[in-house]
């Protein structure tokens, strides 16, 4: 039984691989990142943006869903079975994307892109905590989200220039190729199921079950609604990040190459912090890192509406990536502290449903706003929805008694 322990040491090359196999998967997102607003505008006469930002939406819905699926279906298909079938869904996205004939085929590509994003990186996510236990929860999830979205980052930067120098396409999705090769692969022959890690666990678990998960994680249960309603907001003003600020840098006479890399520096941040903001987790109440980490985005998305340099942009975007990065792994862990073993992955995956259903309320919401108003306003909105954000999880989110971690 003794490779069934917990711990981040004991099972650390599964721990290692799972982090790499979260880097191909964040790497899919970031091919898309810099370039697409700008394809929408120039190969397809997409000037509308409720029109343009139809492959948010449709990415944001297609992941949330699969985020469902894979949390309430992780313990009968198998954790490791859905990381593999959602890079099956990966494989055609690069192809697609390099030779779409229509907008309709882009949007194709995104719905196949949110498939993979939500049963990979669900998987990953799930894994990961069944592998380390409660007292490196946050360690675990400021490195894997670090690993995704450093890897969206860098990918976003590459592409912007492979763009720069050869052009909108085919050669910047070429990357795609590869992420979704050795995705597939490593996931298929060397991930092994950590399902047995959860059944050790459910013996010695305190946490009462909830019954009722998806009422609860929604918004019946306080802590669970707050955080809840946090990750929606945060993936809301995400979509906006997404689609707006290019368009924004763009407007302001900003080239193709500066675009790409002020676009990559907030998932950068982002990434590269949560090795830092994870571990914060472990060791912190987590209410008043939610509350802060909420606090600062919203600021800095305002502070976004008023910036004119190329200076002002980057100092913001490092901004929005530290209050990103406080929250983003500090919601997983939240959420697996307050439910039973045997319903965190079902937990995670309303959590996840909800929170990338912010996708697309946020491209819809900030398209119709930019359309009728100006980009600037539907920025404006949207840091405003962060700030209420924050004031709701420092209302309504009740503090936990959280043990400090101790060396797993």
């Amino acid at each position: 039984m003794s490779n069934l322990e917990q711990g981040l040491r004991k099972n650390w090359k599964q721990f290692t691989l799972l982090v790499i196999i979260n880097g191909f998967v964040g790497g899919m997102v970031g091919l898309e990142r810099s370039i697409l607003p700008e394809l929408a505008e120039t190969e397809f006469d997409l000037a509308v943006k409720t029109a343009l930002l139809s492959f948010i939406v449709v990415f944001g819905i297609t992941k949330a869903l699969s985020n469902y699926f894979a949390g309430a279906f992780a313990n009968q298909i198998g954790r490791k079975n859905l990381l593999v079938i959602g890079w099956v869904f990966a494989l055609p996205v690069p192809f697609i994307l390099m030779y779409a004939p229509s907008w309709n085929w882009i949007i194709a590509a995104n719905a196949l892109l949110g498939i993979n994003q939500g049963l990979s990186w669900s998987s990953t996510v799930v894994m990961k905590i069944d592998l380390v236990g409660q007292k490196n929860r946050g360690l675990a999830m400021g490195i894997n989200e670090s690993a995704g979205y450093v890897a969206v980052g860098l990918t976003a930067l590459f592409t912007g220039l492979i763009a720069a120098r050869y052009g909108l396409r085919p050669y910047p999705f070429y990357l795609g190729i590869g992420f979704s090769v050795l995705g597939l692969i490593s996931s298929w022959l060397l991930v092994k199921d950590t399902a047995p890690h959860v059944v050790s666990e459910q013996i010695a678990s305190s946490v009462k079950p909830l019954g009722t998960v998806f009422a609860s994680t929604t918004w019946k249960h306080p802590n669970l609604g707050s955080i809840t309603q946090a990750g929606l907001t945060n993936n809301l003003n995400d979509g906006m990040i997404w689609g707006i600020l290019p368009l924004l840098l763009a407007s302001k006479g900003f080239a193709i190459a500066e675009i790409g890399s002020i676009v990559a520096i907030y998932p950068l941040v982002w990434g590269l912090s949560q090795l830092l903001t994870g571990k914060l987790g472990d060791h912190f109440p987590k209410k008043p890192l939610l509350f802060y980490g909420m606090l600062i985005q919203g600021l800095s998305i305002l502070g976004l509406v008023y910036a004119d340099s190329h200076l002002a942009f980057v100092l913001l975007s490092v901004l929005l990536g530290i209050g990103t990065a406080v929250v983003y792994p500090t919601f997983l862990a939240a959420i697996a502290d307050n439910t039973h073993p045997s319903e965190r992955a079902n937990s995670i995956g309303v959590f996840r449903l909800w929170r990338d259903l912010g996708y697309a309320f946020g491209a819809v919401l900030t398209g119709i706003i930019a359309d009728q108003f100006s980009l600037e306003a539907a920025l404006g909105s949207v840091g405003l929805l962060t700030v209420l954000s924050a004031l709701i999880l420092a209302k309504r989110m009740t503090p936990m008694n959280e043990p400090l971690a101790k060396e797993a």
